[in-house]
């Protein structure tokens, strides 16, 4: 699954609470570290893949009259040159593979700085920084639906897109979360 950048300290949060409640994991400094060592682990990695995608898209508006002479389905295409263009962007298109690569990179990091410790095999910990990912990716759906129709169902109309219904999203998004045990 995709990840979108307002979901990365979401994220983040649900890495360094799993790994405080896994049994075998000390955080030496908290939790707070552990936040954001892996909120920027995953923003860079989100923020590698928009990069690719803007190129793709430049690329394909670059090339639109002969995409259109041809009939070439630009959806398709973009598939492919995003396919191409991958391994210069540094980008694994393979989700299972991008997020197994991710908890790796934030695992050495937080073994790196000193923040954790750990009294099992590697794998493991890292195996708990991807299910923690899988988690939250397989939560957020259903809460965004809670969500919004909660507000659907309040006495005041909000209207989508507003920075109200923005600010009573993401505040109603959060106490979802936690009641999921998805944040602290």
């Amino acid at each position: 699954m995709k990840i979108r950048l307002p979901h990365a300290p979401y994220i983040a949060n649900k890495i360094a609470i799993d790994l405080l409640n896994s049994g075998f994991v000390t955080l030496k400094k908290g939790v707070e570290p552990v936040v954001k060592i892996a909120e920027n682990f995953t923003v860079e990695d989100i923020e590698k893949e928009m990069a690719l995608e803007e190129r793709v898209a430049e690329i394909l508006d670059d090339n639109e009259d002969d995409m259109e002479f041809m009939q070439v389905d630009r959806r398709n295409m973009f598939w492919l040159i995003k396919k191409k263009l991958a391994k210069e962007y540094k980008v694994i298109l393979s989700y299972e593979d991008r997020y197994s690569d991710l908890s790796h990179k934030i695992l050495d990091k937080l073994w790196k700085d000193g923040l954790i410790e750990y009294s099992v095999s590697e794998n493991r910990v890292k195996n708990v920084i991807y299910a923690a990912m899988e988690k939250y990716f397989s939560s957020f759906e259903n809460i965004e639906e809670t969500v919004a129709n909660k507000i659907l169902n309040y006495k005041r109309k909000l209207v989508p897109g507003s920075p109200e219904y923005d600010l009573v999203f993401e505040r109603l998004y959060e106490e979802e979360l936690r009641k999921k045990g998805l944040l602290l």
